[in-house]
């Protein structure tokens, strides 16, 4: 198989067998299609092999190509014939061997005794040769790296990403893999860096009590102490790129924070608002009464650990217009609702209620994102040394309805 930035293997009958309550549930028309049943029969009758792995490559140029066995090379071109009942095919020979244009750009099919390989870009002739005359245990370097790994090894379907911006980076490696159920995919990472890593889970610390009704929620708990001298480590670097997009000062932040962070937005909240009206009397004399009434403002909290660089970080988000005072009791954090702030010795709070939201003790590191109206889960499950364990949750209707699959 020729190599790429991102390599990888498929069980495609176990993700059809666990696919299947998703697409029963979501009462997806085609679902009948996607039936181990089905796909192992259709795949019998074109004289495939689906009940061993497929392989692919991809290149983020758009150059994939996926190698699956074939059982019977001579069935293979009645599902050719299959396909030019809706598409236009034309063959066409590649040295000697014939290979089947396919109506997308740039996109062939050809095969092999034993073989069939579909192929997208412009170095057809390279990449297939590759294939066709490979030997036995003849594996290129980055295969050969990918099969040795020990992670996710019984995973359906495994991604192994070789970009040269992951190894720039100090990464030696990552993984992805997935799992689903009847509402959510869930995107398994593994991620190995080249040396220790300068971060690691907190026991415990202090987080907002979760509120699931929230868009948005990020709870952080690390020891950072190692990071704040690391420039080059990964996850640094990584802060520093988000943080240049609003001109963020990544190092004071590192320096005044102790590695607790715990935030969340969304949804309203009632709060009490000061109304001040003015009277006259029957003598022309002004009074003036003061009234509590209720008010809708959004909900916004954010509670960070500190020490005693905390200040200095206050006053370069001021000074880069990231903060800013809103009145005399009030301020904004870029486009928040106005905030109050309250200051301890070690920790500091912005918050949109009259009071600070409820505290606890977590020891979870994660959150959920609110995106295109789909709720996002992630978390860090485990830590050690030099490797990271991480999974996503998507949403069903992201991938159905959003992306409009059907």
């Amino acid at each position: 198989m020729p190599e790429g930035q991102f390599l990888g293997r498929i069980k495609l009958l176990d993700i059809a067998e666990e696919t299947s309550s998703l697409l029963y549930y979501n009462k997806i028309p085609f679902r009948d299609l996607c039936s181990p049943e089905f796909l192992l029969a259709q795949a019998k009758s074109y004289g495939l092999d689906i009940q061993t792995d497929i392989y692919f490559f991809a290149n983020d140029s758009g150059e994939w190509g996926t190698l699956a066995k074939v059982s019977d090379s001579s069935k293979i071109i009645s599902g050719i014939a299959r396909l030019r009942q809706n598409s236009v095919i034309k063959d066409t020979l590649v040295g000697t061997q014939h290979v089947f244009a396919l109506d997308k750009k740039n996109t062939y099919l050809t095969y092999g005794a034993d073989w069939v390989f579909l192929y997208k870009g412009d170095n057809l002739p390279r990449r297939m040769y590759h294939v066709m005359y490979s030997k036995k245990n003849d594996i290129s370097k980055n295969w050969k790296k990918f099969e040795r790994e020990k992670e996710f090894k019984k995973e359906k379907t495994v991604v192994y990403i070789n970009h040269p911006k992951v190894n720039e980076k100090g990464i030696d490696a990552i993984l992805v893999a997935h799992d689903s159920d009847s509402s959510s995919v869930q995107v398994k990472t593994y991620i190995r860096s080249k040396k220790n890593l300068k971060i690691s889970p907190k026991k415990e610390g202090l987080s907002f009590i979760s509120n699931l009704q929230r868009d948005n929620t990020v709870h952080l708990h690390l020891n950072i102490n190692d990071l704040r001298s690391s420039p080059e480590d990964p996850y640094y670097q990584l802060m520093e790129k988000l943080g240049r997009r609003i001109s963020f000062p990544v190092n004071s932040f590192l320096n005044a924070w102790e590695g607790d962070l715990s935030y969340h937005q969304g949804g309203f909240i009632n709060v009490k608002e000061k109304v001040i009206t003015s009277q006259l009397d029957e003598d022309f004399n002004v009074t003036e009464t003061v009234t509590l009434q209720d008010k809708k403002v959004p909900a916004f909290a954010l509670l960070l650990s500190i020490n005693t660089n905390i200040q200095n970080l206050l006053n370069q988000l001021f000074s880069k217009g990231i903060l800013r005072k809103e009145n005399d009791n009030q301020l904004r954090f870029l486009f928040s609702p106005p905030l109050k702030i309250q200051q301890t010795k070690n920790f500091i709070y912005f918050y949109s209620s009259d009071v600070v939201p409820p505290t606890t003790l977590s020891s979870f590191n994660g959150g959920i994102l609110k995106y295109e109206g789909n709720r996002f889960g992630f978390q860090i499950d485990s830590m050690n040394a030099r490797e990271t364990f991480g999974s996503v949750r998507i949403p069903v209707g992201y991938f159905l309805y959003k992306r409009r699959i059907f």
